[in-house]
């Protein structure tokens, strides 16, 4: 299977990332999380379930790239419940209104 997108640098290369204001930017390094536009959430670039969705030809033409995590949440994503299960379970408790340490 060939991955949806390059894990390691390429010289010369430029990424296109969404930036905290949720507009695309170029850049020389890579992602290192990818999200799905539709959904606004983000995760793992080796996410089990968006690779599936890829495997079966779906997500790739709405998939965008964060260069960190603190950027994704400022856009308005939120984490994957597959991939990043601890991250989810905060999100969901804040904005259910629960604490959590």
């Amino acid at each position: 299977m060939t991955p949806a997108r390059p894990v390691a640098d390429e010289p010369g290369r430029t990424y296109t990332l969404l930036g905290p204001d949720g507009r695309p930017y170029p850049s020389p390094t890579p992602g290192t999380l990818g999200e799905h536009r539709r959904g606004r959430l983000y995760g793992r670039l080796d996410c089990p379930s968006a690779l599936r969705a890829i495997a079966r030809g779906h997500y790739v033409g709405h998939r965008v790239f964060f260069a960190d995590e603190t950027t994704a949440i400022a856009a308005g994503y939120r984490p994957c419940a597959v991939c990043l299960p601890a991250e989810y379970a905060r999100w969901k408790a804040n904005r259910e209104g629960i604490t959590t340490s």
